[in-house]
């Protein structure tokens, strides 16, 4: 590692891959009015986020869609580091006193004005060439950055290990190189429409997204790991989902 870190690797891409892989909860709210977004954002601002960094889960993620709406989704990814930790989170919210005390308006809306319409929830499994949640630059300082979250969505089981398997062989190194700036990459273990994978990358602003997939479009290895006859056919449909994050979001 240190002759990695000598020859020029960022220590963010080696951290990503040191170490046991992460789980993530990928949550997905649906609302239809602008008051429902504010009151899952503020929920987790103020209740469920301290909640989970007193148990050690952080960087917590808080995204709304790019273009406001009153029907955007409100995302929220949590990184887990082991399934005990995943499965131990209702049990400590429970006994936690300071976010019962702080959750406790949310969580007695009436059924006649609900704070979300319904929650979708999946489990994923962090690839091999990036274990880790990797914060982009403008975390700290919460600068405007946008997000693009990617579903790609494959034929079969096997296909959709082939693709977890090209991501693996060099599509992941490139993106970092290429300054497309992965938040994370995983494999859907437990959720909706598999079989799947999904990914964040992220940037300044679209213009700048847009110039580093063009360069990653461009890249030789890129062409060379496209062209892969092994890698035929092993995506039947990819969903790309532009988010912004919330006053609640570490990321």
């Amino acid at each position: 590692m240190a002759a990695m870190a000598g020859a020029g690797m960022p220590a963010h891409t080696l951290a990503a891959d040191a170490g046991q892989a992460q789980y993530y909860e990928l949550r997905v709210y649906t609302t239809k009015s602008e008051q429902q977004q504010r009151l899952v954002s503020d929920y987790w601002q103020n209740a469920a986020v301290p909640a989970y960094n007193r148990m050690g889960i952080q960087p917590v993620g808080v995204f709304t869609e790019l273009q406001d709406s009153p029907t955007n989704k409100v995302y929220v990814l949590v990184p887990c580091d082991s399934l005990e930790v995943f499965a131990a989170i209702p049990a400590r919210l429970a006994a936690d006193s300071a976010y019962q005390t702080a959750a406790a308006e949310y969580m007695s809306l009436p059924k006649s004005n609900p704070a979300f319409e319904r929650i979708e929830s999946s489990l994923n499994l962090a690839f091999d060439s990036m274990k880790k949640l990797v914060a982009p630059p403008s975390a700290a300082e919460k600068k405007p950055w946008i997000f693009e979250l990617r579903t790609y969505q494959s034929p079969s089981e096997s296909k959709g290990i082939n693709k977890v398997q090209m991501f693996n062989s060099g599509e992941v190194p490139l993106m970092q190189e290429v300054g497309l700036s992965p938040v994370f990459f995983s494999q859907t273990l437990v959720g909706s429409q598999m079989p799947n994978l999904v990914y964040m990358v992220s940037g300044e602003n679209m213009e700048e997204h847009n110039k580093h997939w063009d360069g990653f479009k461009k890249a030789p290895a890129w062409k060379k790991l496209s062209g892969d006859p092994q890698y035929k056919d092993n995506v039947s449909k990819v969903i790309s989902i532009f988010l912004k994050r919330t006053a609640a979001s570490q990321i």
